[in-house]
């Protein structure tokens, strides 16, 4: 993806977003399940795009009425 159409978010925002924990997102990225971005020695950031490519459908029963 090119560098312009990332949305680089703090680990505590990406953490809200996903509903998750920042050390559950540290894990994913440590896993390579998603990408950390490192701005400068301490600062890391990860992608949105990422984090909404990890959704996915919830199956349905197909029960009708």
């Amino acid at each position: 993806m090119p560098p312009s159409n990332r949305r680089l978010v703090t680990l505590n925002d990406a953490a809200a977003y996903a509903s998750v924990s920042t050390k559950t997102i540290r894990r994913w990225i440590a896993s390579g399940y998603i990408t950390g971005y490192r701005l400068g020695k301490r600062s890391l950031r990860v992608d949105l795009n990422d984090l909404e490519a990890l959704a996915r459908p919830v199956p349905t029963t197909g029960q009708s009425s």
